[in-house]
């Protein structure tokens, strides 16, 4: 008669039927590229210090975040030229919460001490999130235009190509407002025709359109969804702004940048950055 061996007590049998062999097969590692992913951290101090792998690290997950943020935003904007709100605020909702993500990561950089930082920061070199070409591309495609930042990607070619382009295309809210308008609400026609590669500037004409939507029991509940959306996808915006603010000044103080910005002085200034200012201003309105 033969036995079956008894599991070893307190391991874990593999279930019959999983699959161990994967030699011409797609595996794990393969289809997320892991060998790629977990050996393109590169310390540059010497001799290498522990906590540089976290900024390493922190700063590379945050660029796969953006990568998909960009991704969706894009899937956004061209939903809404297509007229499919509810897909396109499917794609706002992914976006809001990957934002949520990436504002809760500053804690982590946040366990990085000034001393431990100050120990590896020379190997740096002039390498700053400024040049963070996918975070210039979001804020292009949200509305916040400058064609001078090419400049800053002269040396790279497929980031000066991607933001040339991402420039002169419009913005998530003019594919918006152009919705709005083929909804029967009377945007300005000056809007829909405006130099896309401009940044987008307050236009108090346009309160009206966004007050009659908030007052109106008649408005589609996708337009006014859509709107709260773009203001929860801007506040998420200055929230993660705000704790890279505190992480810098919590780790360097008033240092200059890396890059040569003024640090914490030049991030406060971004905080007065706004994508939607009209969909503030209608508060004032509602009700008046």
């Amino acid at each position: 008669m033969t036995q079956t061996a008894s599991p070893q007590a307190g391991v874990r049998a593999i279930e019959e039927g999983v699959r161990t062999d994967f030699r011409g097969a797609m595996s794990y590692g393969r289809y997320l590229d892991l060998d790629a992913i977990l050996h393109a951290q590169h310390p540059q101090s010497s001799p290498e210090h522990h906590d540089e792998l976290l900024f390493i690290v922190q700063h590379q997950t945050s660029e796969l975040w953006l990568k998909l943020v960009l991704h969706e935003l894009l899937e956004a904007r061209r939903l809404l030229d297509a007229n499919d709100l509810g897909k396109a605020l499917k794609c706002l909702a992914r976006v809001k919460a990957i934002q949520r993500t990436l504002t809760e990561q500053w804690s982590v950089l946040g366990t990085l001490t000034p001393r431990e930082y100050a120990q590896f920061r020379g190997a740096l070199g002039s390498s700053s999130g400024f040049q963070s070409y996918q975070y210039r591309a979001i804020e292009f495609v949200l509305g916040n235009k400058h064609s001078r930042m090419l400049e800053v990607f002269s040396s790279e070619p497929e980031a000066h190509a991607l933001l040339a382009a991402i420039l002169g295309e419009p913005t998530v809210y003019d594919a918006f407002l152009r919705l709005v308008a083929r909804a029967g609400y009377a945007v300005p026609e000056d809007i829909l025709t405006r130099d896309v590669t401009q940044p987008w500037t307050f236009r108090e004409d346009l309160v009206p359109v966004f007050q009659r939507i908030y007052e109106e029991d008649e408005t589609p509940w996708g337009l006014y969804e859509a709107c709260e959306d773009l203001v929860d996808l801007e506040d998420n915006f200055q929230a993660w702004r705000f704790r890279h603010l505190r992480t810098v000044q919590r780790t360097i103080g008033f240092k200059r940048g890396t890059g040569g910005s003024s640090g914490v002085d030049f991030l406060k200034r971004a905080l007065d950055l706004t994508f939607f200012p009209e969909l503030y201003a209608v508060r004032t309105a509602i009700g008046s």
